[in-house]
């Protein structure tokens, strides 16, 4: 069997070499906005939810189809939609990808049944799968410097990390301003901006070896895996870690995902090359971005509904009182990437961003039934922010570092999935932590009057911020033991004129 490996000992010099200095910084622009599209996406719906239950009239049960179609198919199809980026070309699937997102989020907006707004969240899934590892992938090949790509991967780093934040405020100005609809329309104005910009400044990548032929044993197993891990994870949200349905899903997942590698062991053109993840620096990325997505539904999930039904703030307030966490999230992340993970590596980097990240966590255990925003609230957001921002930028470039340039938008894929997946695993287990600590408090305080309520929704939301704070603790002790340790000076500056070279090495052939 023949099998080309993906990992080059240096990052492709031609792959952004011949790209001129200012296009790259347009094409930072280009990604950046794509970017910030499909993660805003993932927490501007939730605002809009009450209003669009209203207008069309679905059931409380029927509500999570609207988060869950979107999540499933996103979930699904990321490595398809990063493998089909690097055989069609990135800058061919990035465009097609923000159209079709486009068209997806105008089919939501005028949506007039339930069926039709989640049929349009499924294609959102679906094209925002190719969209976001493409987004990665083409970052990953434009900016081969090692400097400039520190300073390009802070900036995407910081917008993967605030996304979410940003879509909580957008999304209560939207719905109070206008209407729940224009949550979806506003998808249009952003995407119609990337599309001008990508059409002039993404530059087409040209292939001079035969095009590798899509892996479909591959692409069924894994989809279908991460199909039925995300389906799993959501159904253990409403139905409970009880259900059957849920326990089969997972245990599906876990099949799945074992034939999977053990196919891509063996196939001819893999979906996934295995070496991608084997390397013990990406896999502690990858580890590192799912337990900071886990972890960090916690702030964005209870505490937003700490806000909204516990001290009463309006949407636009709750986004509002996000907006210090973001702006610490951003300068944390410059920090990073340009002073502190070139001087210390990752290893240093994320373990303290995940110590930091905790402590914010342990902060927010303190609030109780009224609390201070600027003293209480305030400072634990902020904490939040920089830890985050210490974790995702070094995190997110260590992952595509050193990858072959044709296998970007998989590897690329793998960053989108990690913290997908981790999204729907720390959506469930917080749920589930959280509304078991509220029925026991409420059954050991009875009666359960309007105060003895209000403490068990604080005490359950304290139950969930715990346990993110536990996920960050386990997230630093592990990246500490997993990223390697940084080279020596002298290994270094091999290295570096080792990646001054012009073109790729020749590919490892194993039989």
């Amino acid at each position: 069997m023949t099998q080309t490996s993906p990992v080059s000992p240096v990052a492709s010099a031609a792959a952004g070499g011949s790209v001129p200095h200012s296009r790259r910084w347009w094409t930072l622009v280009t990604v950046a906005l794509a970017q910030l599209m499909v993660v805003l996406d993932s927490t501007v719906v939730n605002i809009a939810l009450p209003s669009a239950q209203q207008d069309l009239g679905f059931s409380n049960a029927d509500r999570q189809w609207i988060v869950t179609a979107y999540s499933l198919a996103f979930g699904s199809l990321l490595l398809l939609g990063g493998r089909i980026s690097d055989l069609i070309g990135r800058k061919r699937a990035f465009i097609i990808g923000l159209i079709g997102f486009a068209g997806a989020s105008a089919l939501g907006g005028a949506a007039g049944t339930f069926g039709m707004l989640v049929g349009a969240r499924a294609l959102q899934g679906a094209f925002g799968a190719l969209l976001a590892p493409t987004a990665l992938a083409v970052l990953t090949t434009t900016f081969t410097v090692p400097k400039e790509r520190a300073r390009a991967f802070g900036i995407f780093g910081a917008i993967a990390g605030a996304g979410g934040a940003v879509g909580l405020l957008l999304g209560g100005v939207l719905t109070e301003q206008f209407d729940w609809r224009w949550n979806l329309y506003i998808n249009v104005f952003i995407a119609i901006a990337a599309i001008i910009l990508a059409t002039v400044f993404v530059t087409a990548g040209h292939r001079t070896e035969p095009r590798p032929k899509l892996d479909i044993p591959g692409t069924i197993l894994v989809s279908g895996a991460l199909f039925s891990l995300v389906y799993g994870f959501s159904n253990a949200e409403s139905d409970g870690w009880d259900s059957p349905l849920t326990w089969g899903f997972l245990a599906a997942s876990g099949v799945l995902l074992i034939a999977f590698v053990l196919w891509q062991r063996r196939a001819t053109h893999p979906l996934l090359p295995l070496p991608i993840v084997l390397d013990r620096n990406r896999g502690a990325s990858y580890s590192s971005i799912l337990i900071a997505g886990s972890g960090m539904f916690g702030i964005f999930l209870f505490v937003t509904y700490y806000l909204e039904t516990t001290l009463k703030f309006t949407p636009i307030q709750t986004g509002l009182a996000f907006l210090p966490m973001i702006v610490m999230l951003v300068i944390a992340a410059q920090f990073s990437t340009n002073l502190f993970v070139p001087k210390f590596g990752p290893k240093v980097m994320v373990p303290i961003g995940m110590v930091i990240a905790g402590s914010g966590m342990l902060l927010l255990t303190r609030l109780g039934v009224t609390a201070n925003y600027g003293t209480e609230i305030l400072p634990a957001l902020m904490v939040m922010g920089v830890g985050m921002g210490s974790i995702m930028p070094a995190a997110i470039q260590t992952a595509t570092l050193g990858v072959d340039r044709h296998f970007a938008g998989v590897a690329s894929a793998l960053v989108n999935t990690s913290q997908q997946v981790g999204g729907s695993i720390g959506t469930a287990l917080l749920n589930t932590l959280a509304a078991t600590a509220l029925t026991d408090y409420v059954s050991g305080h009875l009666p359960p009057t309007p105060h003895v309520l209000q403490e068990a929704a604080v005490h359950s939301y304290s139950t969930a911020y715990w346990f993110s704070a536990g996920l960050f603790a386990f997230g630093a002790v592990l990246s500490a033991l997993l990223y390697r340790r940084r080279k020596p000076a002298a290994a270094s500056s091999a290295a570096a004129s080792g990646a001054a070279a012009p073109a790729e090495p020749a590919p490892v052939v194993a039989h």
